[in-house]
């Protein structure tokens, strides 16, 4: 082998720009919490329908035994943060991580109440009650005005995905139909008759 051939083979790759290297990068959203929480309880019922109860009872032991490891984690990242903490329960992922594990500084009325009012825009619905006991949330939807800006389905999912994923705790949501305003009839004073003049 000539000292050219040698040269030319043992010569470096070209480097990749950091410009194209990050643009080959596998970007992900960050993960939905209620699409996790959903997809989570998906699989457990698969394996529960599908798996020998043995194997199902291994299964649920893993996501347990996990949940305890990061929670344990995220308990101690609470402590270390201390006040700083309160900056973070904006982050809607956050927040239902901290709810799931119960290191959530606010109670579960004060969680449905604010997820109430952040929906709100898209999702309008008035807290009517929350029963701590049963985990049961009874809201009221407003009059809807036939927009044609969703259905009412869609709304009540949206709802109650909002509200399990900021409040564990809730264990059903009950939805009133909105208080039809009374129609009023507007009655007008009867016509005068009109006079008779009777003939001399």
């Amino acid at each position: 082998m000539t000292a050219t051939t040698a040269r030319a083979t043992d010569a470096p790759a070209p480097a990749t720009s950091k410009a194209t290297a990050k643009a080959a990068a596998p970007t992900t959203a960050p993960p939905d919490a209620r699409v996790t929480a959903r997809r989570v309880e998906e699989l457990l019922d698969r394996l529960a329908a599908g798996a020998d109860p043995a194997s199902a009872q291994v299964a649920e032991d893993m996501v347990r035994v996990l949940m305890d490891f990061y929670g344990a984690g995220l308990a101690r990242i609470t402590t270390l943060l201390g006040p700083a903490l309160d900056g973070l329960l904006g982050d809607e992922l956050v927040a239902a991580l901290l709810a799931l594990h119960g290191l959530h500084p606010h109670d579960a009325e004060r969680r449905i109440t604010d997820t109430l009012r952040r929906i709100a825009p898209e999702h309008p619905a008035e807290l009517l009650s929350f029963d701590q006991e049963s985990g049961t949330v009874r809201l009221r939807l407003p009059e809807r005005t036939g927009c044609g800006c969703g259905s009412a389905a869609a709304d009540q999912e949206a709802i109650e995905d909002a509200l399990t994923s900021a409040a564990p705790e809730v264990g059903s949501v009950e939805f009133q139909a909105p208080d039809r305003a009374p129609t009023f009839l507007q009655i007008g004073s009867r016509p005068d008759a009109p006079l008779s003049v009777e003939p001399r």
